[in-house]
């Protein structure tokens, strides 16, 4: 510390030297200092340095000036409390000086000081302190100060205290305000504007008394209207505080938009963009409040999005021939001059409404029908402005309408909603000669802006509408190709044209293109060759399309076979095999030329039978660079399943060992796509590949097959069921061999499932056909694991093995009669485990379910005895067999289980048997039983226990499904009955229209089960409730409520217990909202949405957890909307962060108390963290409070910490995910 003292002191003695460059760098070593964070000052050393710093900013030099204020950053934070308030004083004085220059160094200085202030969140008792101090001397400058300069930089200043500090100053915001509202008077224009600004930040932290203050000056002003240039200041203004807190605004909006809407009638074009302007802040601010006025709005930017006085578009131009219309667009550039003049401020307005109708087509996704019926014309015609500033605002609009349809695509591609008449995407189809008309014209443009706008266009169009340009591609490619061709076209443009180029061909048949091909080919060709790489990599990418279209592979395309490729080979050829030869290229370009190469091979490969041996030593050398290998790989893969069988074998040699070795690599996409290159080499040439290439492979394989990664074994198996079909011999290694431990222990891990389970199986078949494995083999390596009573951890590890054997026994099918002949024995043995038992069971099913085991005459009665087992597992595990064993043979079996469940007091497991049969069954062979079984189901419907029901459900549910024209009726009928376990049986499963009734029911039983329905049908089938949600949505929120009458206190011993019998009911109703959020978000009343979020918030802990859920999804989807809550959201999150547990609680709870109580913080905090991620959350005054709250509070701020860094380490490994996905589709 002395030492550093010492230097310091030093630094200080060169600062007053007489020399500037002394000077200067001295002051450079001391911030260098000064940024250290292990410098520290004694007070000596601070008083000086602070002296010296205030000094050298009136510095005779500018740079040592401009130096001495970057120190000021780092030294606020550097010294104690009172020498930043010395600093403060000083710039504060010297901002009111004469001299102009040391007053612009103050105020940066002020700026600076600003800056480096802790957040108001952080509740720093310095910052508090000097924003005080600043904030008096401020408000007198700006009151009192003649000079405008200086109130200038003090009304700047004070907007920049106010958006950083302005929690800390809520004792002087009347203040602030009584000196700011004179300003919006003031003669300079200068001086209004930063007002304004001033204004707009002081209304994110004030109070409600000064901001009804300010609301109300602003109205009386306005509704007198004694000046109009005041009055465009006023529009200014209220428009800055909507932008800056338009969730406070809103409530005024009533008396604010008539007199916005009786300003626009103003012959005024300056006051008119600035009302326009208001609009456009409303709309993005306040969507609740501003809906009754959206279709005026609409109209008001209709009207003035043509509002051109000073030029006459002639509509006979629209209709002219092409030539005729190019010549007219020459004689309109050249008329520019003529009308654009100084004076004309039109160009204004039209530009605000354009922005205007963009947000308003950006937050009224409800309204889409709507904006193609009115929008959408207008603002197509609107593509001719002759502004190039508008034209690209009009093209942003359209942009914004074609994303909005986008999300819609989900549930409109349902062929269920497409019979629902005109739905956007079917307006915007009818709407697209209209749109490819008006940018036919503008794609031969002068102005690059103009034609990149018409490229982002028309790439959002085929991706909202892939195909609809297939009518259109003539009149298209010649703009494109002009813009490719045109010397005057920036690098972007070129980019742009590609991009659209490429996307147009991938969502478009190729014959449609094959007119177009000579026209093409050239520019591509001379792109790739382009010397800017981002050209080169969109070229190349175009280029690998390009080949598709000249030839394409799949299904051979209509017309395909008429068109010859041949004369356009050599020159893609040639343009690739440049850049894929070249070293010292871009990353980017190197692996789109390996990608367009493989394209290339893959289509065109028996085309090129001299150059091909040489570009395939090429990809050799490739696969061997760590950079581009996987690519190459990917390449390889292509060219393998090429339908042309390349011919691969000179390389094949030398590319299994390198493809072999990338198995070992720790990285996940190469692996994957190595996987995929060897089986499609095993597949297509199985003679080429030796089998010391295969023993080389299987040595990599044994540490793929694992449960840490499902998606890479699922790979290997498909390899190893290749092989055995390929290569038998090479599997008999297997055996005694690590692989076969290695997949064993899979078949016993509880994460089997799905594609890596169904790879499993395809192997044990394959295997077993070729003769490779019998089941005595696979028992006696796995049986002997669990018959000493060593249960397996995890039941699907007994379907898996199940499953296995079954799939043996199937393609072994003369020892099958044995082994189930064991299995009998196995379940009938009263010594055998639980776990014998239930292996036993679960693969007589699976085998019994493709193979007729009516030849065991004793397995009927040894599957009834498993019933009465005492394991839960063994008894559901029997019950699962029969009705699998059922569906071998249902003559057989079916009856006997039907005559079963009529006799037997084991109804709820032989109705689970009745299930399996009904959902695994063919339908042709369910038919003639289907009368029997529905009686009987009939007759169990009234069964008082709730389980027996919800199974009596699903059976009417997949059993209607069978024959929907002659059961759906009776369903409907069975509604009427007087029974209400029967009405909440039936209603699982019934027509929707008439299901809802059911939500009206008296019963809360049948009320909850409509609910479970009602989100099964949200959730897997949205477009059948969509057009009923109007009149459902208000019977789900009603069921929210908490009815005290269903609320009652049982006795229990000493202690009294509560019981509410509607939570059931209020946590279907949750589940239910929070299912909407996903699948039917655009017609909800996202603030009727919120009312019933905010009462689940103080509501029970299963509710409350599902609604802090709720708030984090709509922080992201609705997050305007949130914000405009944001004050009534916080307080319950607040009060459940800061419950502690009652001091009596303490030593009578029990720990899961506790859990629940840490697991409801955590979730209330999960929610704090998404509702911070809403721009200007911060700024709330409540928000701002508990934050400091958080941070004050140790336990709180270590929740808060862990789950920033969960939900960033979140979004690090989604985008992760993303990118692997990217790679390996």
């Amino acid at each position: 510390m002395a030492s550093a003292s010492y230097h310091i002191s030093n630094l200080l003695e060169k600062m007053t030297s007489s020399d500037k460059d002394f000077r200067f760098m001295a002051t450079n070593d001391l911030m260098t200092e000064l940024q250290k964070d292990s410098i520290k000052l004694d007070d000596d050393s601070e008083r000086k340095v602070v002296r010296m710093i205030l000094k050298l900013l009136e510095d005779k030099n500018g740079e040592v000036q401009n130096l001495a204020v970057k120190c000021l950053g780092p030294l606020v934070s550097k010294v104690k409390e009172y020498q930043v308030e010395t600093i403060v004083d000083t710039l504060c004085t010297n901002m009111l000086s004469d001299k102009e220059q040391l007053r612009d160094i103050s105020s940066i200085g002020l700026k600076t000081v600003i800056g480096e202030l802790p957040p108001a969140s952080s509740g720093s008792a310095l910052a508090a302190s000097v924003c005080k101090k600043i904030t008096g001397r401020l408000t007198s400058a700006i009151a009192k100060q003649e000079d405008v300069s200086v109130q200038l930089e003090a009304l700047d200043i004070m907007a920049d205290m106010l958006c950083r500090q302005g929690g800390l100053l809520v004792n002087f915001h009347p203040s602030i305000l009584s000196c700011l509202l004179p300003q919006l008077t003031s003669p300079r224009l200068a001086v209004r504007k930063r007002t304004i600004m001033a204004l707009g930040h002081l209304v994110m932290s004030c109070g409600n008394l000064v901001f009804i203050d300010l609301i109300e000056h602003l109205l009386t002003e306005l509704g007198r209207n004694d000046n109009m240039s005041t009055t465009r200041t006023y529009i200014q203004c209220t428009a800055a505080i909507s932008r800056q807190a338009g969730h406070r605004i809103g409530e005024y909006l009533e008396k604010i938009i008539p007199l916005v809407v009786k300003f626009c009638n103003v012959d005024d074009d300056e006051l008119r963009e600035y009302c326009i302007q208001a609009f456009e802040s409303f709309v993005r601010r306040c969507p609740k409040e501003v809906y009754q006025h959206v279709p005026t709005i609409i109209s008001i930017c209709l009207r003035y999005l043509t509002y051109d006085p000073n030029y006459n578009f002639d509509d006979e131009d629209e209709d002219d021939n092409a030539m005729d219309a190019e010549q007219n667009d020459e004689d309109y550039q050249g008329s520019d001059d003529e009308y654009s003049d100084d004076d004309d401020m039109s160009w204004k307005v039209r530009r605000a409404a354009a922005k205007c109708l963009d947000a308003v087509v950006s937050t009224r996704h409800e309204m889409l029908p709507e904006f193609y019926r009115s929008v959408s014309p207008a603002l197509v015609c609107r593509f001719k402005e002759r502004e190039e500033n508008v034209k690209a605002d009009v093209f942003h609009a359209y942009l914004s309408l074609l994303k909005q349809t986008r999300p819609a695509q989900s549930w409109l591609a349902d062929p269920d909603a497409m019979e629902q008449g005109d739905t956007p995407l079917t307006m915007l189809q009818s709407q697209v000669p209209m749109i490819v008309k008006a940018l036919h014209k503008q794609l031969k443009e002068k102005s690059v802006k103009t034609r990149q706008c018409c490229f982002n266009m028309l790439t959002e169009l085929v991706n909202v509408l892939p195909g609809a340009l297939t009518q259109h591609i003539p009149v298209l490619i010649p703009g494109i190709i002009f813009s490719l061709n045109d010397k005057s076209s920036s690098s972007n443009l070129k980019i742009d044209a590609l991009a659209c180029l490429h996307v147009i061909m991938v969502t478009h048949p190729a014959h449609a293109f094959h007119a177009h091909v000579p026209a093409l080919v050239p520019p591509v060709v001379a792109c790739v060759g382009d010397p800017f790489y981002k050209i080169t990599s969109e070229a190349l990418l175009v280029t690998q399309q390009l080949v598709k279209v000249i030839r394409p592979l799949d299904n051979q395309s209509e017309g395909s076979d008429s068109f010859d490729p041949s004369p356009y080979i050599n020159d893609l050829f040639t343009c690739t095999i440049r850049r894929l030869k070249a070293a010292d290229i871009d990353q980017e370009v190197k692996e789109r030329a390996i990608s367009c190469m493989g394209q290339i091979i893959c289509n065109l490969g028996d085309r090129l039978p001299t150059e091909l041996p040489g570009t395939l030593l090429i990809f050799l050398e490739r696969l061997k660079n760590e950079i581009t290998r996987l690519t190459t790989v990917k390449a390889l893969t292509m060219i393998a399943g090429s339908p042309l069988k390349i011919d691969l074998r000179p390389v094949l040699p030398d590319a299994v060992p390198i493809l072999a070795s990338f198995l070992r690599k720790n990285q996940r996409a190469l692996k994957l796509c190595t996987l995929a290159a060897l089986d499609i080499l095993l597949r297509n040439y199985s003679s080429a590949v030796t089998p010391v290439m295969v023993d080389a492979v299987l040595a990599e394989l044994p540490p793929l097959i694992s449960e840490s990664d499902m998606h890479v074994s699922q790979m290997a198996l498909s390899f190893l069921s290749t092989l055995a079909v390929t290569h038998p011999s090479s599997l008999g290694q297997l055996s005694g061999g690590n692989i076969l431990q290695q997949l064993i222990a899979l078949v016993r891990s509880p994460l089997l499932q799905g594609g890596a389970l169904a790879a499993m199986l395809d192997f044990y078949q394959v295997k077993g056909r070729m003769g490779f494995m019998f089941l005595d083999q696979y028992r006696d390596a796995d049986w002997s694991r669990y018959s000493q009573s060593a249960a397996l951890p995890h039941k699907q590890a007994y379907c898996s093995i199940a499953k296995c054997v079954a799939a043996l026994t199937r393609a072994c099918p003369t020892e099958g009669p044995a082994v189930v002949g064991q299995f009998i024995q196995d379940v009938k043995n009263s010594r055998s485990t639980d776990s014998i038992r239930l292996l036993a069971l679960l693969s007589l099913g699976e085998v019994g379910h493709h193979v007729d085991l009516s030849s065991q005459p004793e397995l009927k009665t040894v599957i009834l005895d498993a019933f009465s087992s005492s394991s839960e597992e063994v008894k559901s595990a029997a019950s699962y067999a029969l009705g699998s064993i059922a569906v071998g043979n249902l003559p057989e079996y079916l009856p006997f289980v039907l005559q079963e469940i009529s006799s037997s007091k084991r109804q709820y497991l032989l109705l689970h048997s009745l299930k399996e049969i009904i959902s695994s069954a063919s339908v042709s062979g369910l038919k003639p039983y289907v009368e029997s079984v529905w009686s009987l189901l009939l007759k169990h419907c009234e069964c008082q226990e709730e389980g027996t029901r919800n199974v009596v459900a699903e059976c009417l549910g997949k059993l209607t499904l069978i024959d929907p024209e002659t059961l759906l009726p009776r369903l409907k009928g069975y509604h009427a009955v007087s029974s209400s376990y029967a009405r909440s049986s039936v209603v699982r499963q019934n027509c929707i229209g008439d299901f809802l009734k059911t939500l009206e029911d008296p019963d809360l039983n049948v009320r909850r089960v409509a609910l479970v329905t009602f989100n099964s049908a949200a959730h897997n089938k949205p477009s059948l409730i969509r057009e009923l949600l109007d009149s459902v949505l208000p019977q789900l929120y009603n069921e929210t409520k908490v009815r005290k009458e269903l609320i009652r206190e049982v006795e229990m011993g000493p202690f009294k217990h509560t019981v509410d019998d509607g939570l059931d009911l209020r946590k279907a109703a949750f589940e239910c909202m929070y299912t909407l959020l996903d699948s039917c978000l655009d017609r909800l009343d996202i603030f009727t949405f919120l009312n019933h979020v905010e009462d689940g918030l103080k509501d029970h802990y299963d509710i409350k957890m599902l609604t802090f859920l709720m708030l984090a999804r709509l922080s992201s989807l609705c997050p305007s909307a949130v914000l405009q809550r944001l004050d009534r959201l916080v307080e319950p999150l607040r009060a459940t962060c800061t419950t502690k547990v009652h001091a009596y609680s303490l030593q009578n709870s029990v720990k899961q108390e506790f859990e629940k109580q840490d697991e409801l913080k955590r979730s209330a905090m999960r929610a704090v963290v998404a509702l911070l991620t809403i721009p200007e959350a911060e700024k709330s005054p409540l928000m701002s409070e508990f934050q400091s709250q958080i941070s004050s509070n140790q336990e709180l701020a270590a929740i808060f910490d862990s789950i920033q860094r969960d939900s960033s380490s979140a979004n690090m490994e989604s985008m992760d995910n993303q990118l692997k996905d990217d790679i390996f589709p």
